[in-house]
Formats: C-alpha cells, structure tokens, sequence
C-alpha cells in the first residue's frame, strides 16, 4: 500500500521558461487558500483532524515495511498552506492533454502514481461530471478530447511486470484492454482507473513553457476516502521508475526541490515545487547529507546518527537510526506531526518538558499529543534548541515554532508523536517548514537550507 502523504497540498500553478540548463517551478498551494475554499475550521479542530490522519498514515506505512522485510532554468510551480481550510495539505496546478486541461491535484511524496478523475466515454463523463462539480467543484479528465492520451494495453509486459508495483490488476479482456488499476493509500483511501501516457504541460522559470512527453498517468474512474475529495487528483512524488518525479526529473538534471511556508500562512503566501536547479543564492548555506532510496520505497530515507538539545546530545540508541535494523527516519512531506520511535521520542520529550515546568500543563484530550501548556507569559528564550544530525556532518536546527506547536489561542504543545520500535521515525512537514529541500536523484543526495519560501 501507498501512503497519501499529504497533509498538505501543492496547487501547481505553472510558469515556464527555457535555457541552457531548464528549471521547472509549481506552485504549492496551502489548502486554506482561496482555491480551496471550505467551512472554516478552528486550530484545535484542525490539530485533531491532522492527528487523525497522521496516525492512521504512520500505522499503515509500518505495516507496509513490516511486509517488504518479509517480501540551470528549471520548472517550479508555487505551495500554499490550507490550514484554514482544515488540514495540512498542500495542492499543485497541472496541465495535462493535448489540448491542455488544468487539474489541482494532492502533491504526496508517500505515493507514486500521479491520477486525475477521469472518464474515457463522452456521455458518462457528462453524467458523472456535473454531479462531482455540483457535489465537490472536482475537475474531470476528458482522455476523448486528447490527441496524445495512450492507454497502456493489459497485455503489454509495462502492465504485467513493470507496473505491478503500482497495483495494476490481471484482468485483460482483450490484449487492447487498457491496463487497470486499483492503487490503495495507507490512510485507507484507493483510486480505480487505467494507466495512460500523456503530455504534460509545465512552466518554466523563464517564463517559457515546456511538453512533457509520455508521462505516466492514471485515468481514475472512481475513488473513495474523504482525503482524495478535496481535489481533481494526486500527484505521485515518491522514488519510482513512473512516478512523475522520476519522469520529470530525467528532463531537469534529476533533481527536485520543495520549500512549505508555515502552515499558518496568510493566504496569500504561498511555497514551491522545483524540477531542476535551485537558487544559487543557496550554495553557500545549503547542507548535504545521503539520500536513501529503494529501501522503504516508494519514500524518501535519511541516515539520522543523532538528536542534540542545546548542543548536547542525547542518549539514544544507535538501532533507533539504523534503516537495516529496524529503525530508520523518512522525510514526509505528508505526514504533519513528527514521529519518534520511543527511545527517541522519550528522550526529546524529557528534556523539552523540563524547560516548561513554568508553564501551566493542560489536558485537551487531543489523541497522541502527550504535553500541552497554558502559554500565557511563554517566550522562546527557554526552550533548548533542538538539532537533528545526519550523516556527512549536516545538522537541521527547525525553528521553536516547528517543534513548539500552536494549538488554540493561548495554548500550545509539543508537536512530537510516540511511535513504536522497531520501527519508523518520521520527520513531518511542520519540521520541514522554512527551508528549502533538494533532492539529487542521481547523487542520492538531500540538501536543506533555511529559507523563508516566498517567491
């Protein structure tokens, strides 16, 4: 199973431009922008609902590992955060078709097969569009009305081998069949459909735009689980040979980068999606440390060797980190809160606690969240400052706000999870917030600077 790692989503608005060296940058839009419109929800409301999702991801994604060790002008396209909406997603506009059709679809990192809602016959997708657009305003594929849409046949090996990792299904009524689908998350959610090849239209950073060929996409006739509702589609961001990172990434130097605002970002504030080059205003702060991949695919691993407060290590035992002995750290950009295995988790949370016996603790029954306080009076100057410390010498020190989370006016709380060991840690999007990450796909590098992520 996939995860849908997105508590927050990308709208990838597209600007485009050509060079010696192509960039290709999207927008990432917040889930509470004007794009996402919704009932508003408070922070509490929506810290639970993160929660919620957060847990049901990380269970499944442990469950999933559990089975495997059985078994220089780019494109960038701009995130906003959608906190007031609800949740911690993040969307992406895309372009797909030929002629081109818009679609704001889940950027997920946890996942690798990029869909959109679609329907291959005219008179169904009638039906069934004005009833989505009137029930969610969801946009719907018309592959008709396509000169470059190709289905992948059922017969094809592409079918029967190369994509059974992405759920392809065995049944072939005819060898001209299309291939179908049924890819499962781990929050529960599936998506029904067929693959197909198709062109993608991106924006470039010079303001040009730039086809994509034959890329990868799933024609998803149906789906269920309320986190796929609140757009077109996903956009597949995890490590494989069809995802839409892999694919684009061949056609911009094998590299892709992202940098999420605060989730609590005014609406006009948005983050980016690169595919290419970064600023070179970052060569000179950006750190580098070993990208793993392959090994819990299709997500993004890091090498952690330890967790220091205040420049002083704590004592945590080296297996905690160690991805072939049952530990190991993801980078999720899907998942809000940042997961600890206990060991780990005990540790950091001792040590933080007792620098805020000043403050008043609050029981707000808020699932996992172990510790609340009244922070009337709170002042970031007491808080110990927390680093994490990767292989290579890298060191990421988030900021207090990234670990010292808001809750509701007045409160706020330490925004760790306890998780199991053996098992996963997972460093989410709020602790990746304010700064830029570059992944080389090609190196097996991960770089990171601070950045404030507005354009």
């Amino acid at each position: 199973m996939r995860k849908l790692m997105l508590f927050f989503f990308i709208n990838m608005i597209s600007f485009f431009s050509v060079s010696s060296a192509e960039t290709m940058r999207m927008q990432l839009i917040h889930r509470h922008s004007a794009e996402m419109a919704g009932n508003p929800k408070t922070q509490l409301q929506r810290l639970r609902e993160l929660l919620h999702r957060d847990i049901t991801r990380h269970s499944q994604k442990l469950t999933a590992r559990r089975m495997a060790w059985e078994r220089n002008v780019s494109s960038e396209m701009a995130m906003r955060s959608g906190a007031d909406d609800g949740t911690a997603e993040y969307f992406v506009a895309i372009k797909v078709g030929t002629p081109a059709q818009k679609f704001l679809l889940i950027a997920d990192t946890g996942s690798d097969l990029t869909w959109m809602n679609c329907n291959r016959e005219r008179r169904r997708l009638a039906q069934q569009s004005t009833r989505r657009r009137r029930r969610r305003r969801r946009r719907v594929f018309h592959a008709d009305r396509s000169s470059s849409f190709k289905s992948v046949p059922c017969s094809s090996d592409m079918c029967k081998i190369g994509l059974m990792n992405m759920f392809s299904l065995t049944q072939c009524p005819t060898p001209i069949s299309p291939c179908a689908y049924d890819y499962s998350y781990t929050d529960g959610s599936s998506a029904l459909g067929s693959f197909a090849n198709e062109t993608v239209t991106v924006g470039l950073t010079n303001g040009r735009k730039k086809r994509l060929h034959n890329i990868l996409i799933g024609c998803t006739q149906s789906s269920k689980g309320q986190s796929l509702q609140v757009a077109d589609g996903v956009m597949g961001l995890g490590y494989s040979n069809y995802s839409f990172t892999v694919q684009a990434s061949r056609k911009f130097e094998h590299k892709f980068s992202y940098c999420l605002v605060d989730h609590l970002s005014p609406k006009n504030v948005s983050g980016h999606l690169t595919f290419g080059s970064t600023n070179k205003s970052f060569t000179h702060t950006m750190q580098f440390t070993d990208l793993i991949l392959d090994v819990i695919s299709p997500l993004y691993a890091v090498n952690i060797v330890g967790i220091s407060l205040n420049d002083i290590i704590l004592k945590i035992p080296f297996e905690v980190w160690d991805i072939n002995g049952g530990g190991g750290t993801i980078l999720d950009s899907g998942t809000s809160l940042t997961f600890l295995t206990l060991p780990a988790y005990q540790s950091v949370m001792t040590a933080l606690k007792s620098s805020l016996l000043g403050f008043k603790k609050l029981d707000l029954n808020i699932g996992p969240l172990e510790y609340c306080f009244n922070s009337t009076g709170f002042n970031e100057s007491v808080v110990p400052r927390l680093r994490f410390h990767f292989t290579g010498g890298a060191r990421l020190e988030p900021p207090v706000k990234s670990y010292i989370i808001d809750a509701a006016d007045g409160v706020k709380c330490l925004g760790f999870v306890s998780a199991a060991f053996p098992g996963t840690s997972v460093i989410g999007n709020i602790m990746q917030q304010n700064h830029l990450w570059e992944f080389n796909l090609a190196k097996r590098k991960l770089g990171f600077a601070r950045s404030t992520c507005v354009n």
